[in-house]
């Protein structure tokens, strides 16, 4: 199983992103290996308003319909235990800037035995998971 992080989803649908090229080889890649990947809602709702700000709002709302309506992607809902554990990795790794949403992330891609992220973060591989796009 891959988690798909925010940058993976933004590079997919924004043109100009500068992980697009990247992203979309990723996506093939997954596509013609059959491999099985989620995310969580944290992930969709951070990836919508990026998009909505890197492209246009019109276009968030559709890609978030499309992605909604594929039922392709396992969509991971975090609890109370995940938030919990993700301030703990907010206070762990505050040296480096890293966002709640990786936090609940590394908690959610933790609790599923999740190793591989598809994802242009560095701040997944310092809390010990593999960028599987970089590999």
């Amino acid at each position: 199983m891959i988690f798909v992080d925010t940058g993976a989803l933004v590079g997919r649908y924004v043109l100009r992103d500068q992980h697009h090229a990247e992203s979309v080889t990723g996506w093939k890649k997954i596509g013609d290996d059959n491999l099985s990947f989620c995310t969580s809602n944290l992930v969709i709702a951070e990836a919508l308003t990026l998009i909505g700000r890197k492209a246009d709002y019109h276009f968030a709302v559709e890609t978030g319909r499309r992605i909604y309506s594929a039922n392709a992607m396992k969509i991971l809902r975090s609890d109370a235990a995940d938030e919990n554990a993700a301030v703990g990795f907010l206070e762990k790794y505050s040296d480096q800037k890293v966002s709640f949403t990786d936090c609940v992330s590394f908690a959610i891609m933790r609790k599923h035995r999740i190793h591989h992220v598809f994802g242009f973060d560095h701040h997944f591989q310092a809390a010990g998971f593999t960028l599987w796009n970089r590999r």
